[in-house]
């Protein structure tokens, strides 16, 4: 356990209200994992979109490259020049689609590789190159629609759509992909038809005699169900960041959680029966009780429904949140901690001694998925990593 007090070159850390912890331990252990579980010949795309699920885009892809993966994947264009300007090299895939020449013109000089969906993005990528930059050969990646029913071509037209994106000038065809809809169900259905589709959409390139590019339709799920949907490429996202997509899949693999969130007590104070706590009145204690307040709040990304349901972790004990959950602040009942200290640490999410609450916790009380709670923590919450290495005992430092 870190030890904040302790530990001199935490010092300047410990003037932040509340922050997001950054495990690059259990991510680069995370990363190992799923290179082991490849089928031979399969590759490890990292997703980092959305800055890397809250964890920090590019302190993640550098660590995710370190450990095994080779290629990045991001949804938009920003994302991937925030790790170009970083100074990361590997090949980054933009998931999103491209539709207009300013998004060509900054794909091509940032070194990103576009997903085509349509031949009408075909079109505008090809004849934008063709007017800026004539000796530029720009790989794309055709996607094809075999069930989700969001970007991609209908996967009937796969040789169709190759054939046409083959013969414009400037285009070299990367890879053809797809997505899963169902791949964390128990039930694989769909996922078998979406597969199948594939299969065909594969065949169809083969009969006209169109070169098979590189071939990727595995996510989190279908790369810990499957080794024959591994291909020559997986987009892993939420299982590198230490969590399951379906908890029927929470046993092939050894992940560990990178995220944790904490805070400090701000006051403690008693309180006597029959008083209200928070707007609203949500909670009135119905005995004495000591109370304290921490400096964390919806504003941060915790789920104001959340109020009075969630829990927190003090000295490796579950202590109650009572109240409404505030913009800033909230409320936690600490009767069985009497000596409690203004300035200690609070662990919102994350483990403590033998405790812990994971984001799949709080999803499963809202009725949500934990990729939801990833992404949800404000960047208000500075991101500091911890490493476990002998050679980093400075143990945190902000990204």
């Amino acid at each position: 356990m870190l030890s904040w007090e302790n530990t001199p070159s935490l010092i300047p850390m410990q003037r932040e209200r509340a922050w997001v912890e950054i495990d690059l331990s259990a991510l680069a252990h995370n990363v190992r994992q799923i290179c082991q579980l490849l089928a031979p010949g399969a590759d490890l795309l990292a997703v980092v979109k959305a800055d890397a699920y809250g964890h920090g885009a590019v302190t993640v892809a550098r660590t995710a490259l370190k450990h095994g993966a080779t290629w990045l994947g991001v949804a938009t264009i920003p994302e991937g020049i925030e790790l170009r300007e970083a100074g990361v090299n590997a090949p980054i895939l933009l998931l999103g689609a491209t539709n207009t020449p300013e998004q060509v013109r900054a794909i091509a000089r940032w070194n990103l590789q576009p997903t085509l969906c349509t031949p009408k993005q075909a079109l505008i990528v090809s004849e934008t190159l063709s007017a800026d930059s004539p000796h530029t050969v720009l790989p794309v990646h055709l996607k094809i629609d075999t069930g989700m029913s969001r970007l991609g071509a209908p996967w009937q037209d796969a040789a169709e759509f190759a054939q046409l994106v083959q013969n414009l000038p400037q285009l070299k065809i990367a890879s053809l992909y797809s997505h899963f809809a169902t791949a964390d169900s128990l039930d694989q259905t769909v996922m078998r038809l979406q597969q199948a589709r594939f299969k065909g959409a594969i065949a169809q390139l083969t009969a006209a005699e169109i070169a098979t590019p590189m071939l990727h339709i595995a996510n989190s799920a279908a790369t810990l169900t499957d080794p024959s949907l591994h291909y020559d490429l997986v987009r892993v996202g939420l299982a590198l960041y230490g969590l399951p997509p379906a908890p029927h899949l929470a046993n092939k693999v050894d992940l560990q959680p990178v995220l944790q969130v904490k805070t400090r007590v701000t006051q403690v104070k008693t309180i006597q029966a029959g008083t209200g706590v928070s707007y609203g009145y949500q909670f009135i204690a119905e005995r004495e009780m000591a109370i304290a307040t921490i400096a964390i709040g919806y504003a941060d990304g915790i789920p104001r429904n959340l109020s009075n349901r969630m829990s927190v972790l003090i000295r490796g004990r579950r202590i109650p949140q009572i109240g409404a959950i505030t913009m800033d602040q909230m409320m936690l009942d600490v009767s069985q901690i009497p000596d409690l200290q203004e300035g200690e640490v609070v662990t919102v999410l994350g483990r403590d001694g033998e405790e812990s609450i994971s984001a799949e916790d709080w999803a499963a009380m809202l009725g949500t998925i934990s990729w939801e709670i990833l992404c949800g923590f404000k960047h208000r919450l500075p991101r500091l990593t911890v490493s476990q290495t002998q050679e980093a005992r400075a143990g945190v430092i902000q990204l």
